[in-house]
């Protein structure tokens, strides 16, 4: 038998089952069995797999969904990680990041405001605040950060955003279209609702952030915060962000299109 901590993060016995479905559909073929722990471990997943197939199986899941590290041992300075936002901290001007270690307690990774000053900003001295309204920062997002160090204090890990995650930023941000983010629904759930509310004929692609969180991207000349209350209506239990890269551009300059 082996235990698994899934790269996904879940808020509801409703994605759980559909990770069960997913997980089970995949491994139809094979001689597994699997089932889905629940998540006590700060909403992460935790599953179990037996049989004769379970390599292939734990191989398929370390490839296609990923798990945590789960140990502070299995973290070394520079790893890459990828994890979800758990504050936006605008007291100590730091954004955390839990990336899935919690063992033999709960550390999380912090990026400093002047990380992300230098890194998204051009250096410009932004506000925590700002930088998170402008880049669709929000609780549950998934991010990928570089660990740096662990603190002298043990409790936290030093990081910054990944070059991964930097590439992508940078991307959105010169295709002057407008993103909706989806923080807590599936695939099958948001293609649905644009099905239903005729909105498919305004979202030109679609990108997987997790499991459970997309960003959509507008066709030219949409705008995605005038979609928020029709694409809401159909899901109160999920986040939604805006991300509009016009206003990268008002706040920071000309500089956001090139750095």
């Amino acid at each position: 038998m082996t235990d698994l901590t899934l790269l996904i993060k879940t808020s509801s016995g409703r994605q759980i089952k559909q990770i069960g479905e997913l997980l089970e559909a995949e491994f139809e073929n094979l001689d597994v069995v699997v089932k889905v722990l629940g998540n006590p471990a700060n909403k992460w997943v935790k599953v179990s797999l037996s049989g004769e197939d379970v390599v292939i199986a734990t191989s398929y899941i370390n490839k296609k969904i990923g798990t945590c590290p789960v140990s502070i041992e299995k973290v070394e300075d520079f790893s890459i990680l990828k994890g979800y936002i758990s504050k936006v901290d605008t007291v100590s001007q730091e954004l955390i990041v839990d990336v899935g270690v919690f063992e033999p307690k709960i550390i999380q990774a912090v990026i400093p405001l002047e990380y992300l000053q230098a890194q998204l900003c051009d250096d410009k001295k932004i506000a925590l605040q700002k930088i998170s309204e402008i880049y669709g920062f929000k609780e549950k997002l998934p991010l990928i950060v570089k660990v740096l160090r662990l603190n002298e204090a043990k409790s936290a890990f030093q990081a910054e955003l990944s070059a991964e995650e930097i590439e992508k930023i940078r991307l959105r941000r010169q295709s002057f279209l407008d993103r909706l983010i989806i923080l807590g629904s599936s695939i099958g759930e948001i293609e649905i609702v644009l099905e239903r509310t005729r909105l498919n004929r305004d979202i030109i692609g679609t990108e997987a952030l997790g499991m459970f969180e997309y960003a959509l991207t507008c066709k030219l000349g949409t705008d995605a915060a005038g979609l928020v209350s029709i694409v809401g209506r159909y899901m109160r239990n999920s986040e939604i962000v805006v991300l509009n890269p016009r206003k990268i551009v008002d706040v920071i300059g000309e500089s956001a299109l090139i750095s």
